[in-house]
C-alpha cells in the first residue's frame, strides 16, 4: 500500500513530469538543487497541511465559496512555512524569494484541494498531500542537478566533471524548458513501455 501511494505521487501522477502542473515555480526554482529542495519541502508542508484541513472542513463548506475558502486555508500554512523559512533559513529564503509566498497560487496545491481533498477521507488526503509533495521534490531534484551540473558543472556547490565547460542557457529560463521538456519524454517513454509490456 506505501509503496503504490509513493509510485502514485512520484510517477504515476507525478506533478511536473505526468499532470504539467507547477511549471512557473519548477523553472524559478530548479536553478540549483539546495533551492529545489527547499522549495519541494515548503510546497510539501502546505500540500499536506492544507488537503488535512480541507478534507476535516469539506462537509460544513459551501459548495459556491468552497475555492475562495480553500485559498484561505492554503494562505494560512504558506504564511506559516515563509515565516518559519524567513526565522530559521533566511539564506533560502531571500534565494527562493516571491516564489514561497506564491505558493498560494500554485495550480498543484489548489488542484489536490479540489480534486482529492474535499472529495476524501483525513487520512487519504494526508497521504495523498505527502506523496504528491514527494513527487513535486523529486521532480525538482531531478531538473535541478540537471540544470546546475550543465549550467555551473556543479552539484550543491562541489566541482563535478573538471574540464567541463558550463552551458550557462541551462541556468536561465530557455534551458529550464529545455530540461523539462527532455525529462518528461523520457518519462512518458518509459510510461508507454511500461503499457505495452
Amino acid at each position: 500500500m506505501i509503496l503504490q501511494e509513493l509510485k502514485r505521487g512520484i510517477i504515476d501522477e507525478n506533478p511536473i513530469f505526468v499532470l504539467v502542473l507547477g511549471l512557473c515555480p519548477s523553472l524559478a526554482t530548479s536553478t540549483s538543487v539546495e533551492n529545489a529542495i527547499g522549495m519541494g519541502i515548503a510546497a510539501t508542508l502546505v500540500l499536506t497541511c492544507s488537503n488535512v484541513i480541507i478534507s476535516m472542513v469539506r462537509g460544513v463548506i459551501p459548495g459556491k465559496i468552497r475555492i475562495p475558502c480553500f485559498i484561505v486555508i492554503i494562505a494560512t500554512f504558506v504564511t506559516i512555512v515563509d515565516l518559519l523559512m524567513k526565522a530559521y533559513s533566511p539564506a533560502l529564503n531571500r534565494s527562493l524569494g516571491i516564489f514561497v509566498p506564491l505558493i498560494v497560487v500554485n495550480c498543484i496545491i489548489l488542484g489536490r484541494a479540489e480534486a482529492y481533498a474535499s472529495k476524501n477521507s483525513v487520512r487519504a488526503s494526508l497521504v495523498d498531500g505527502i506523496v504528491m509533495g514527494l513527487g513535486f521534490t523529486v521532480a525538482l531534484f531531478i531538473l535541478a542537478s540537471i540544470r546546475e551540473v550543465l549550467s555551473a558543472n556543479k552539484f550543491l556547490g562541489l566541482l563535478v566533471i573538471p574540464g567541463f565547460e558550463p552551458m550557462p542557457v541551462f541556468g536561465l529560463a530557455p534551458g529550464g524548458f529545455f530540461a523539462i521538456a527532455l525529462v518528461m519524454g523520457v518519462v512518458a517513454m518509459l510510461r508507454e513501455r511500461r503499457k505495452k509490456a
